[in-house]
């Protein structure tokens, strides 16, 4: 059977130009929906900055208990390492997001993981890889402590079952009492870590010119074990002045506070983290202008608006 197939239309006809008017249409309603989703779909700022992880942030966001990311959790024995004692790796459970900024994070004097094991889930579920470590021995001096932090994130960037999950280029540390001391010694020694909180730090060396990494101190009114008057306000002043520092100084707190969950901490923590370890200005607005006195902060100091 033969079927008779129709001729084009003829250049020029109603119908050709009709034809030609739709295929136009489409193809600006095409570009109209890419330039759309290029604008405002979830890759908008991940064009302008590929570190953001996570929503949008808010003051709900950053004070809750958890973030958006489920966690999970893996430990270390401190048989399998040599440099320092071990751990337990939090992180992210997602992969679609791609890598994560990551933190090292160490007990004080005499302490153990579990005095700052709070932070783990806290953080991670924020978007970080966070290690929180044991020490070799819990008399171990800050600039032991320091060295031991830098171990244990050379441990998570190139042996650990989560590596593939960590950005190496983007870490931090973090530190209580003598651990906070050897978080400086960390950033001294290595110029590129990208963030670190010394959490009622303390140190002999009261001097920190060498840094240059944006450095978060965290103090406490009525710490009589490292008082901030000769320990955290002297660690800050001694910051350089062009560096991206603050220094924050809880109200009604003490050594100890940052052993247990603490909002006001977490708080600035993680703004600090996602500003200057993820880049992620949407979290400036958390940190500049200065936080004003309150009900948790007796004083809060530091350089705005940021410049790293």
């Amino acid at each position: 059977m033969h079927r008779t197939i129709p001729a084009p239309p003829a250049p020029g006809s109603p119908r050709t130009a009709r034809r030609a008017s739709r295929l136009t249409g489409a193809a600006a309603a095409v570009a109209a929906i890419v330039a759309l989703t290029t604008l405002t779909g979830p890759g908008a700022h991940a064009a302008a900055n590929p570190y953001e992880r996570g929503p949008a942030p808010s003051v709900a966001s950053i004070e809750a208990a958890r973030g958006s990311y489920a966690v999970s959790q893996t430990t270390v024995s401190s048989l399998s390492v040599s440099d320092f004692g071990g751990g337990t790796i939090y992180y992210p459970t997602s992969t679609s997001d791609g890598t994560f900024g990551a933190v090292a994070v160490s007990p004080g004097y005499t302490g153990t993981q579990s005095s700052i094991s709070w932070l783990g889930p806290r953080l991670a579920s924020q978007g970080f890889v966070v290690f929180t470590i044991d020490t070799l021995t819990t008399l171990d001096q800050p600039d032991s402590r320091g060295r031991q932090l830098l171990a244990a994130l050379d441990y998570l960037t190139q042996r650990s079952s989560v590596r593939t999950r960590v950005d190496s280029g983007r870490l931090g540390v973090i530190g209580h009492s003598m651990g906070g001391g050897g978080s400086l010694e960390a950033a001294k020694s290595r110029p590129s870590l990208q963030a670190a909180v010394p959490l009622t730090p303390w140190n002999l060396d009261k001097t920190w010119p060498e840094i240059s990494t944006p450095t978060l101190i965290v103090g406490a009114d009525g710490d009589t074990v490292a008082p901030v008057a000769t320990h955290a306000e002297p660690f800050y002043t001694s910051l350089p002045s062009s560096l991206d520092r603050a220094y924050l100084e809880l109200n009604g707190a003490t050594h100890f506070t940052p052993n247990s969950s603490n909002t006001t901490i977490a708080k600035y923590t993680v703004s600090w983290l996602k500003r200057f370890i993820d880049d992620d200005t949407r979290y400036e607005q958390f940190l500049c202008p200065l936080p004003k006195p309150s009900l948790t902060i007796e004083e809060y100091r530091g350089n705005c608006p940021h410049t790293s």
